[in-house]
């Protein structure tokens, strides 16, 4: 869904809704900005109720200091101001006070952003602001000054993160991304100690194996459409739940024996919908769209195993706890969670760069779960909903075990208990 011809307010709007809902700020915290074509500033309002903000509450601040508008901008305006005034690419900023992030903030840390490929892309490197009083001109000056520096992402001390961007869905990428990058770093040192990517690691090009002849599709049958609705109504679930960010976290299913409906690459998926997902037939894309990138591990997933019916590549922050600390991930812990996931084999990282038959051929319905190292979980399941079960039993599940190392010793299943559980359920 496009957004060239969003008004400035009902964009932040939509990403305050976003922000709150997923409890990444406060009722009064945080504040977003846009600079429209005519250096006009639209702020969010001041001291303002964050769950029920609507478009007409958003001000516009004029260049010449006047302001339009029923409520008082933002009192950190002067540092969305000077941010601008240092960085004349920006167009939009998010600040807000995400739990994960003050953490950092209080520990005078930021967090690495090698810790995943992608993050490292669309962050990179992470500036620091020192304490300044909010609202004050010293803290615009302290923000602007790292802003200056290049950085697009800050730290601030002791209060929270501000995020720039020339749109302000690249602005959110940023700070959702970030965002996820704490916690996981956090749970990763619950679990063990986490391992960066080294250069050559981050250097892994992904290629453009995905952008394949297009082809015309035709009349959708009554099945596709049918597919189409189900991934959508998925993938926005799997978005807020936190499996997905914005533009990160793959589903595809088998059409037929010639065809599949994958998702596309770079889309909100928040805001997807049925005629973004991308159909892929005879190696063909469905024109004018592009799939992911990793269209050719599923691909070659579906070649390999004629009972999958549905694969999914996501990002689940307390089993990649487990992906980050280079740590294996025990399911026979609960019976639910070794029946649904079986044992996880926990792949170096790169493989899925390097060699998708390998990892194509290390997953199926009897191992239907697998952690790549520094990078995502792959699940594969007989129907698209199995798949999605299985992605929530594995998160759901990796924060009980973390939660419970908290309390104390792990208790584990037997090699009796799995053993029954293998014979009651069929399990090889």
């Amino acid at each position: 869904m496009s957004r060239h011809l969003t008004h400035p307010r009902d964009e932040i709007v939509e990403f305050m809704q976003r922000i709150y809902g997923y409890g990444m700020t406060t009722t009064s915290g945080g504040n977003l900005s846009i600079r429209d074509e005519d250096d006009d500033v639209w702020v969010s309002p001041a001291g303002y109720d964050k769950g029920s903000l609507t478009p007409l509450d958003i001000i516009c601040v004029h260049r010449d200091g006047t302001a339009d508008g029923p409520h008082r901008p933002s009192s950190e305006l002067p540092f969305h101001q000077a941010i601008y005034g240092v960085r004349p690419d920006v167009r939009a900023i998010v600040h807000a006070h995400p739990p994960a992030l003050v953490a950092f903030s209080l520990a005078g840390e930021v967090p690495d952003t090698r810790i995943l490929p992608n993050a490292r892309l669309i962050c990179g490197d992470v500036g620091f602001a020192p304490y300044e009083l909010p609202g004050s001109t010293a803290l615009g000056e302290a923000i602007a000054s790292a802003f200056s520096q290049g950085y697009d992402t800050v730290i601030l001390e002791n209060h929270g993160i501000v995020c720039s961007g020339a749109s302000l869905f690249e602005a959110f990428q940023r700070f959702e991304t970030l965002d996820f990058c704490a916690r996981l770093s956090i749970e990763a040192r619950r679990v063990g100690e986490p391992h960066t990517l080294s250069d050559e690691q981050l250097g892994f090009i992904k290629g453009d194996s995905h952008l394949v002849a297009e082809s015309d599709p035709g009349t959708a049958s009554s099945r596709e459409r049918e597919l189409r609705t189900m991934m959508v109504r998925l993938i926005r679930r799997a978005y807020d739940q936190m499996l997905f960010t914005s533009t990160e976290g793959t589903f595809s299913c088998r059409l037929d024996d010639d065809a599949l409906l994958i998702t596309p690459y770079g889309v909100d998926r928040k805001r997807i919908g049925a005629e973004d997902i991308v159909l892929v037939r005879h190696g063909r894309r469905e024109r004018g769209k592009v799939p992911s990138r990793s269209l050719q591990l599923h691909q070659k997933i579906y070649q390999r195993h004629a009972d999958v019916a549905a694969v999914l590549i996501a990002h689940p922050p307390n089993v990649m706890a487990f992906g980050v600390a280079h740590e294996p991930f025990s399911t026979r812990t609960i019976p639910e969670s070794f029946i649904m996931l079986r044992d996880i084999p926990l792949l170096e990282y790169g493989a899925q760069y390097t060699d998708r038959d390998e990892v194509a051929g290390m997953i199926d319905l009897q191992r239907p779960f697998v952690i790549v190292e520094n990078d995502c979980v792959i699940v594969v399941g007989s129907t698209l909903l199995e798949a999605f079960d299985r992605l929530e039993v594995g998160e759901f599940s990796a924060r009980s075990v973390i939660g419970a190392a908290a309390i104390g010793p792990v208790s584990s299943l037997g090699e009796q208990q799995v053993a029954d559980l293998k014979d009651a359920f069929g399990i090889r």
